[in-house]
């Protein structure tokens, strides 16, 4: 099959390329620069040059391919707080995306995240069935990429989790919490620190995504979960000890102050359940957990 990928230079989509060219697939990547450009060159990927706001290229690079894996978001707006304006980018590109695909019977796999379901699930595990109909911040995107079942695209959802951890995460929440830690000189949880966090290998969540390119059902979500819920707490301590620093409990009014963009993600209680994942598509995580690659130091070099 021959794919084409957003953000295929990134943290995910660094996993993703390899994943699908060790399983015979071949991949055209969207990359914005020549350092991404070479990358993708050197493990066997074409490239088309662009960006995510280049709806025109989308739409032409997913028509001339058999499918299509969208993992690129506006994560600079994010970080800056301009939420809307992410997630706006991120539904205008599937629309193109979508209208490229529409009738042919292609796989899309898009992205979402399991930080949704804080705002739906209470006092529960969240499952693949649980979406919000009235829409919000990326749930329209979601929802959207679902709804392109009923056009005739194999369209599936992939949430990961708010960490998806591994050698290849420069920029996710796991270094923003850490880099956060080091600038305030200790470790920071909110309240008593017990809302859970899921979280995934970067390698187990790539194989996912083939999985979903090869073989869901159209309409379905996925959840790329590994670990259902650690306690935040616990993650600030992991990180704590990475860096030989106290952990330390801060109020949600003091939150931004310690913990910037993510003071609102830091207090989400999302415990999550893969299991209707692992039965449909036999997916099974093999790679280490958040904690264990938190021990293994290299989130804490230099």
């Amino acid at each position: 099959m021959r794919v084409f990928i957003t953000g295929a230079s990134g943290h995910v989509g660094s996993a993703v390329v390899p994943e699908l060219l060790h399983n015979g697939h071949s991949v055209l990547g969207l990359v914005r620069s020549d350092e991404s450009a070479k990358r993708l060159t050197s493990w066997g990927a074409e490239v088309v040059r662009g960006d995510l706001d280049d709806l025109d290229r989308l739409q032409a690079a997913a028509a001339a391919a058999d499918g299509v894996v969208h993992l690129a978001f506006r994560h600079d707006a994010m970080q800056a707080g301009d939420l809307a304006a992410a997630a706006a980018s991120d539904l205008a590109a599937l629309q193109a995306i979508g209208d490229a695909l529409a009738g042919t019977d292609k796989p899309l796999v898009s992205t979402s995240g399991t930080g949704m379901l804080a705002g739906i699930v209470k006092d529960r595990i969240g499952t693949e069935d649980d979406f919000d109909p009235s829409g919000g911040y990326r749930i329209d995107a979601e929802n959207f990429v679902v709804e392109l079942a009923a056009k005739g695209v194999r369209s599936s959802i992939v949430r990961l989790p708010q960490i998806t951890h591994s050698r290849l995460d420069h920029h996710g929440f796991a270094p923003s919490l850490i880099a956060f830690a080091r600038q305030n000189g200790f470790s920071a949880y909110v309240g008593d620190g017990a809302n859970r966090w899921p979280s995934v290998h970067t390698l187990d969540a790539a194989t996912l995504y083939r999985l979903a390119l090869e073989s869901a059902p159209a309409g379905t979500r996925l959840h790329a979960v590994q670990d259902e819920g650690i306690e935040f707490r616990t993650i600030a301590e992991a990180i704590g000890t990475g860096l030989d620093l106290p952990t330390r409990a801060v109020t949600a009014e003091d939150a931004p102050q310690y913990l910037g963009f993510l003071a609102h993600f830091a207090t989400m209680n999302t415990p999550t359940s893969s299991a209707r994942t692992r039965e449909l598509l036999s997916w099974q995580p093999t790679h280490p957990d958040l904690l264990a690659d938190l021990a293994e130091g290299f989130y804490f070099e230099a």
